[in-house]
């Protein structure tokens, strides 16, 4: 492949998640005869997304999704530019005059809603804001109201687990992670006694992985709590245990743990029940608080799915957390599907409202498929885009100020000061080196302690360059 352009292809990614940082990989990576030259934006101050923002600080395969991407960006091939809005610091028009092509891989940072009474409630929240909080996302308020003793999580999922664990887990067993301070304190004021994940369907159709799922098994002073009645099996689930390894491990598991239950006596100071086959029907409240959860139980129909019994259960809790998915956020002047979250497109490539090809448009990563899938359906997502990119090159419409100076020179003349791959690497040394301090004053050796303020992540980054 060829192109007509007497200089580097322009290539603006929004979004340096996962999805972006891949994209950028695998582009520069094409074996074709473009030359690339890209730059990174993210609204945040450093990189990573939801890898540093949307996965729980004991996620046990953290540590490798970040070396990984790290080891791209810090090649040098790829420019990283940090704490840069797009719609707010730079428009669709300014990058479509400064590049020839952009790709949004900009995820799905909203919660999927329940749609039943009482879901706005106050103690009825989205999973992800509270992720965004023990994350310490820079946007999100330093406080979060720990004061329920009762807990309920509703989905069964990994973000479900994530949740769960890490409030029902003792908070001196969290200090050997990444956990800002702020958030410590915070767990460390938690009253909590008994958290409840809920899901719709049986054992065997459970979305966590065996991983997350032995995870829990870790949490000292925790109790798993299991119960007989939710073991239901139909002639798919059957199936499914004998064709899929992974079902098989996890349903052997759970039934293992429920069998140990019964002859271990459970003092534990906290519990983490696991319940199946039970759909919401309402969140209950008082006062405008939340106060229960009635749940309906549920029937295996035969084919893995199910259908509601008629019979409800009343669960005193005070806190519900919504964790069956997350949805994708509306992107300024790109369109937007509003029933499925994400950017109508044509296997990456930007449709417009009559489902035509917006030229030089294109998108990767969840914003794009929706939020389904693992890290390897995120690198096969940005592969099916960057080919289809590549394929377009002749007809690109092509970059009125393509040098690669031109974006910062706008950005300077806004007064926009964006952050670099420099300063976060200064930033990554200044979080290991707390880490370093707190060890040597604490109880527990720590690798990192997170910077959580926006504008202390800012000034430590910007002094390095």
């Amino acid at each position: 492949m060829s192109t007509p352009l007497d200089r580097p292809l322009r290539v603006a990614i929004i979004g340096a998640g996962p999805a972006g940082v891949y994209a950028a990989d695998i582009l520069t990576k094409a074996d074709t005869d473009v030359q690339v030259s890209i730059d990174l934006f993210d609204q945040h101050p450093a990189p990573y997304g939801l890898i540093r923002y949307g996965v729980a600080p004991d996620h046990p395969r953290i540590k490798g999704i970040v070396k990984a991407l790290h080891k791209v960006l810090d090649r040098g091939d790829i420019r990283f530019i940090g704490d840069v809005t797009y719609g707010r610091d730079l428009t669709l028009s300014d990058i479509r005059d400064l590049y020839d092509a952009v790709i949004f891989a900009t995820g799905a940072n909203d919660d999927a809603a329940l749609k039943i009474a009482g879901e706005d409630l106050e103690g009825s929240f989205g999973a992800s804001r509270v992720v965004s909080w023990y994350d310490g996302h820079p946007d999100v308020s330093r406080d979060w109201p720990l004061n329920a003793r009762e807990i309920a999580v509703i989905g069964n999922g990994n973000v479900a687990l994530d949740v769960a664990r890490v409030l029902s887990k003792q908070r001196e067993d969290l200090l050997v992670t990444e956990i800002p301070d702020n958030v410590h304190q915070g767990l460390l004021a938690s009253p909590v006694t008994d958290v409840h994940i809920f899901g719709r369907r049986g054992p065997a159709q459970i979305k966590f992985t065996p991983l997350e799922l032995r995870e829990l098994s870790h949490s000292r002073d925790v109790d798993i709590v299991l119960y007989p009645e939710d073991f239901e099996f139909d002639e798919a689930s059957d199936e499914a245990i004998q064709s899929n390894n992974q079902v098989k491990t996890m349903v052997n598991t759970l039934t293992n743990w429920l069998v140990e239950q019964e002859d271990k006596e459970q003092t534990a100071s906290r519990r983490l029940h696991l319940h199946f086959l039970q759909a919401p029907v309402e969140i209950l409240g008082e006062d405008g608080h939340v106060v229960g959860l009635r749940m309906e139980r549920q029937e295996l129909d035969g084919t893995g799915n199910v259908h509601g019994t008629g019979e409800t259960i009343d669960y005193p809790v005070q806190a519900v957390y919504r964790a069956i998915g997350y949805f994708g956020t509306e992107i300024p002047e790109v369109g937007f599907d509003q029933d499925r979250g994400v950017i109508p497109n044509a296997q990456g490539r930007v449709l417009d409202a009559d489902g035509s090809v917006v030229p030089g448009i294109y998108t990767t990563g969840w914003i794009k498929r929706g939020p389904v899938g693992l890290i390897g359906h995120t690198k096969g997502d940005a592969l099916e885009t960057i080919t289809h990119l590549l394929e377009d090159v002749e007809a690109l419409p092509k970059a009125v100020h393509p040098s690669e100076d031109a974006v910062l020179k706008v950005l300077d003349e806004r007064g926009i000061h964006h952050t670099t791959w420099e300063g976060w690497v200064a930033l990554d040394a200044h979080e290991h080196e707390l880490g370093r301090q707190a060890s040597e004053s604490g109880p527990v050796q720590r690798e990192r302690v997170k910077v959580v303020p926006r504008d202390e992540m800012v000034q430590i980054a910007r002094n390095a360059d």
